[in-house]
C-alpha cells in the first residue's frame, strides 16, 4: 500500500487529549469526532488537511490517555498516515486496531517540513520526501498488518476472516 500527501508537522509529545479534547468523547461517531482533530494544537488543522494528507510528527506521539477515539478521529480528518521519530505504545495498538497506518521513521520526521509531500511505501518499508528528493528506511508492515489496515482495523479484519472461514466450513 502506497500512501502519499501533504506534510501537516507536529512537535514532540504530541497527546490523545490534544489529537481529540476529552469534551468530545461523548460521542463515537467518527465524522464528529474528525471535525475537532488536533483543534487544541492547531485550530486551521480540519480546515487545510486535504483526503490523504500525512501527519509528521517528533517523538512520543500519542502519549497520555489510552483512547480509541484519538486515531479514530485522526483517520475520519482525512489523514492517511502518520510518520513520526517514535509512538507511545497504547497509540500505537489503537491506531492499528482502527486501521490507521502509523509508520516509525525518526529520520524523515525530523527533516520533513509543513507542505512537504510524502510518499510512504508500508510494503517496502520506505518514506520518500518527494518535496525534497529524499528517501528513509522505515520497517515495513507484515502483510497480515497490511492487510489489517486495508480493511479498515481489527473489527472488519476479524469479520472478513469469519465470514472467510464460514464459507469454506
Amino acid at each position: 500500500m502506497i500512501l502519499e500527501g501533504t506534510v501537516h508537522k507536529f512537535g514532540r509529545d504530541v497527546d490523545t487529549d490534544v489529537i481529540i479534547p476529552a469534551r468530545y468523547l461523548n460521542t463515537s461517531d467518527a465524522a464528529e469526532l474528525g471535525a475537532h482533530c488536533m483543534e487544541d494544537i492547531d485550530t486551521e488543522f480540519v480546515r487545510r488537511v486535504q483526503l490523504g494528507d500525512i501527519i509528521v510528527a517528533a517523538e512520543n506521539f500519542g502519549c497520555g490517555s489510552s483512547r480509541e477515539h484519538a486515531p479514530v478521529a485522526i483517520k475520519a480528518a482525512g489523514v492517511s498516515c502518520v510518520v513520526a521519530a517514535s509512538f507511545a505504545r497504547i497509540f500505537y495498538r489503537n491506531a492499528i486496531n482502527t486501521g490507521l497506518p502509523i509508520v516509525v521513521c525518526p529520520q524523515a520526521a525530523a527533516a520533513a517540513q509543513a507542505g512537504d509531500r510524502l510518499r510512504v511505501d508500508l510494503a517496502a518499508g520506505t518514506v520518500e520526501n518527494v518535496t525534497r528528493g529524499t528517501m528513509y528506511a522505515a520497517e515495513p508492515f507484515p502483510p497480515f498488518m497490511q492487510e489489517l489496515i486495508a480493511r479498515g482495523g481489527l473489527l472488519p479484519y476479524v469479520a472478513a476472516q469469519l465470514k472467510e472461514s464460514g464459507a469454506r466450513g
